[in-house]
């Protein structure tokens, strides 16, 4: 096998037949020959051992398994295995591209980002469009959260959908055209080593969650762009590894989201700002897994 030219890395925790569609869909994807690292998380089905040993011949994708030694979270596992990237001396690769083992690349998307790269050589990250399982695209390109909209929108949310607040957070006004974002979505992102090693790569405090949102923000504040590019389009089936702990997500959830306003705002004098929208995360929280279970119930 030539020696590889872009690294590929993914977070698995009992992926299912995703995995296996996820790395077939590489070929189609890129011209490049490539190394995949599975960052595992403490798999129990099996999938990631499978993986490794499908492609084992195959002529120019090198699949090896990273046990990371626990449940520690998206954002370490990613460390981690891009740590790994640093003791190969063949492989020092300008770019790395990070994604969910639930993605299916279609023809041409990696090269498609690449080539985007190189037109933003101040781009630190680059995302997809993302199409969902029913065809409709995914906002994975957004402007950051900030207190105020951070605030009305997880008190709001639950009892009025179409507040402004909510509205404006989740604005994905313009999905078509190639264009600088807020932050882009963790589901696939293309890292430009320079910016992500700048940064100190992905903040290990959130658990799952709002990781992405804090690489966007603080690339955005060292000067880099997130850069969304319609051009390169995956399909993502969202979720299917959380669908069934609703309960330990969604807290996870409410969490980072705190944990990403408070992290902005530590000042003594924003303490009134931290426990108001702490109080209101709280009853979202709540509000979101009462109606989980009642949802669960009708099934």
């Amino acid at each position: 096998m030539p020696t590889s030219k872009l690294a590929i890395v993914t977070v698995t925790y009992s992926p299912g037949r995703y995995l296996q569609q996820f790395l077939e869909s590489i070929a189609a994807g890129t011209v490049l020959p490539t190394r995949v690292i599975l960052a595992d998380n403490g798999s129990t089905d099996g999938a990631p051992e499978a993986a490794v040993a499908n492609f084992a011949e195959h002529p120019t994708m090198q699949v090896e398994l990273l046990r990371t030694g626990g449940n520690i979270g998206y954002g370490s596992a990613i460390n981690k295995a891009i740590a790994q990237l640093q003791h190969d001396t063949q492989l020092r690769p300008d770019f790395v591209l990070v994604s969910n083992p639930d993605v299916i690349f279609t023809a041409g998307a990696i090269d498609e980002l690449l080539a985007a790269g190189k037109r933003w050589p101040k781009a630190g990250a680059l995302g997809p469009l993302i199409r969902e399982n029913d065809g409709g695209v995914y906002p994975s390109a957004r402007s950051v959260p900030r207190i105020k909209n951070g605030i009305a929108h997880a008190v709001l949310a639950p009892i009025w959908k179409n507040n402004p607040w909510t509205k404006a957070y989740l604005d994905n006004a313009d999905m078509s055209s190639e264009r600088t974002a807020g932050w882009l979505s963790g589901a696939c992102l293309l890292l430009r080593r320079e910016a992500f090693e700048e940064i100190g790569g992905f903040d290990e405090g959130y658990f799952m969650y709002m990781e992405d949102v804090d690489l966007g923000d603080r690339l955005g504040t060292a000067g880099w762009s997130n850069v969304f590019v319609p051009s390169a389009e995956i399909g993502h089936a969202q979720g299917h590894s959380t669908e069934s702990h609703q309960e330990i997500t969604l807290v996870a959830h409410h969490k980072s989201a705190y944990k990403f306003q408070a992290d902005r705002h530590p000042q003594w004098y924003a303490a009134p700002l931290r426990w108001i929208l702490k109080a209101g995360l709280w009853l979202r929280c709540r509000l979101a897994i009462r109606h989980a279970h009642q949802k669960n119930t009708t099934k």
